[in-house]
């Protein structure tokens, strides 16, 4: 199928940044992109493993089961699937923060049956999962001290790409039975290499490309990350609603028209400061067909576990459904995760939530 023009001038943009900004390991220089493994059978026990390598090797393990299912396990191995079968990237250790432990995150789920950890019985707060031609997407509102996160950090994005193409976290694996290749058995999974997690400010928001499309590199493309979710993954999640919806593609991230010719944007480098402005408005994608679930019929083999954790230097986090300019704005009122780990225009100003410390 031809690729529609905006998604052409995405590609080339995703290809000139990569290029530019790739440096792979010479220890390790084969990207995690171009390691596939089968499920179950073909995954090693590390996909990453050298020790010679700059960042060393990952800290967890990718064989997965029963045996490795608990609320310490190591499991760099993820999967989103379904409203009520996904996982996010977070912590191993309490209190920690994203920009601290990217290459280091673990795999938490909201069902059992993966050999990860489980995302503790009510952390999730609401749930949008957007269903399209080429991406599932998961949005919602999360306690993430429940996961290990402080309650005040605001995040950033977990890839498979990272300045090194090694991944964040290293060695991380991710696979889907939600696409057509699996064709409607729960059990096939596919290996998914073009997605996106961003987490922080209890909101986070995931998206996974169809590996049998060729759109992936574009919808799911990781150098905007500066931007966050309301860029990444547009969306109108709501706090306190669980629910499941068709929708359109969005245009790809950094691709908009001003006066009837296609621009894409370019993300400036850490070095020239904050993202005072953006040249434009990531736009929701149209949604129709939706169902509504509660979270008690949804997660219902989660454990209720354990209890927040706050250090004597955490300030309060944002609500749950607020949502926050940047560390050093007021925080303003509202129910939708759209802006949430973005831009917002909090206090009279712009700001960014976060810097990653490896660009994406």
């Amino acid at each position: 199928m031809p690729v529609p023009r905006v998604l052409r001038s995405a590609l080339f943009i995703v290809a000139a940044s990569v290029a530019v900004l790739a440096q792979p390991d010479p220890e390790d220089p084969t990207p995690l992109v171009d390691k596939h493994y089968n499920y179950p059978d073909g995954i090693p026990y590390q996909v990453d493993y050298n020790t010679a390598a700059l960042r060393g090797p990952q800290v967890g393990y990718n064989i997965c089961n029963s045996t490795t299912e608990n609320q310490q396990s190591m499991c760099q191995t993820s999967f989103v699937n379904h409203i009520d079968d996904f996982c996010l990237w977070a912590p191993p250790k309490p209190n920690s923060t994203i920009g601290a432990t990217e290459g280091e995150e673990v795999a938490w789920c909201t069902k059992p049956g993966h050999g990860t950890r489980l995302i503790p019985d009510g952390a999730l707060h609401g749930v949008q999962v957007l269903k399209t031609p080429d991406y599932i997407q998961i949005v919602g509102f999360i306690d993430q001290s429940r996961i290990n996160l402080t309650p005040n950090d605001y995040g950033g994005e977990l890839d498979p790409h990272g300045a090194d193409l090694r991944g964040n976290p290293l060695g991380g694996l991710m696979y889907s039975n939600a696409f057509s290749g699996s064709n409607g058995n729960n059990d096939l999974y596919q290996q998914i290499t073009d997605w996106t997690n961003f987490i922080g400010a209890n909101a986070f928001c995931i998206k996974v490309c169809d590996p049998a499309k060729n759109t992936g590199p574009a919808l799911c493309q990781n150098i905007y990350d500066r931007l966050g979710c309301a860029y990444n993954a547009p969306n109108n999640a709501k706090n306190g609603t669980f629910e499941v919806c068709d929708a359109d593609n969005m245009t790809p991230p950094g691709v908009y028209v001003s006066g009837g010719t296609t621009i894409t944007y370019i993300q400036p480098p850490e070095s020239l400061g904050p993202v005072t402005s953006v040249p434009y408005t990531a736009m929701v994608p149209s949604s129709s067909n939706c169902v509504t679930y509660t979270s008690a019929a949804l997660y219902t083999a989660l454990p209720r576990s354990i209890n927040p954790v706050a250090t004597a230097s955490s300030s309060s986090a944002p609500a749950v459904g607020a949502n926050p300019g940047f560390a050093s704005a007021p925080v303003a009122t509202s129910s939708s995760a759209a802006t949430v780990m973005g831009i917002s225009t909090t206090g009279g100003f712009l700001g960014v939530l976060f810097a990653m410390v490896f660009l994406s």
